[in-house]
């Protein structure tokens, strides 16, 4: 059996592996749902919000679990722009 690869970025230990893991794009608590049960958080939660657009694929959660997610669409808001997320099949 041959050894998974694993895609290390420096800086991002977690785990109790001690494998390295990718930075999030959007922290987000994919707990955390609207009532379309949809995973949700704020554009400013991005590294880099000019990436966070309608169909685009970003990692999402933070630094204890995070998932590949599309970007349903953004809602502006009182207290800042929602962002929409849809969790991809692993």
């Amino acid at each position: 059996m041959r050894a998974p690869f694993i895609v290390q970025y420096p800086g991002h230990m977690t785990g109790e592996t001690g494998a390295e893991t990718p930075p999030v794009d959007i922290t987000a608590d994919l707990n955390d749902q609207d009532e379309a049960g949809l995973p949700w958080t704020f554009l400013d939660e991005a590294r880099d919000p000019r990436q966070i657009r309608p169909g685009a694929v970003v990692r999402a959660g933070n630094q204890a679990a995070s998932a590949m997610c599309a970007v349903v669409d953004l809602i502006p808001a009182a207290g800042g722009t929602i962002v929409r997320l849809r969790p991809l099949p692993a």
